[in-house]
């Protein structure tokens, strides 16, 4: 079973899908997130979030003064700016 990821900005939806992993910069270092991780609470650090689709599709954004939460297999990124690179 994949996350569900919403990677949303102050202003519009960034990204919404399903992802086999995701990478995050946060303020303790980076993070990794696969099915199953246990809930966490962290803010995000100015950086890039890589996320690999089911498919192996890779998605990369940049994103910075946020937050993001990890509850069950839902993954939420909440940024002040956030914009896909590719």
């Amino acid at each position: 079973m994949p996350l569900n990821v919403h990677l949303v900005s102050a202003d519009a939806e960034v990204w919404s899908g399903e992802a086999s992993l995701v990478v995050a910069k946060t303020v303790e270092g980076e993070i990794g997130f696969m099915t199953g991780h246990e809930p966490v609470l962290a803010i995000l650090a100015e950086g890039q979030v890589r996320i690999t689709e089911p498919s192996g599709t890779k998605i990369v954004a940049n994103a910075q003064d946020g937050f993001l939460s990890m509850e069950g297999d839902v993954l939420t990124i909440v940024a002040g700016n956030a914009a896909l690179i590719s």
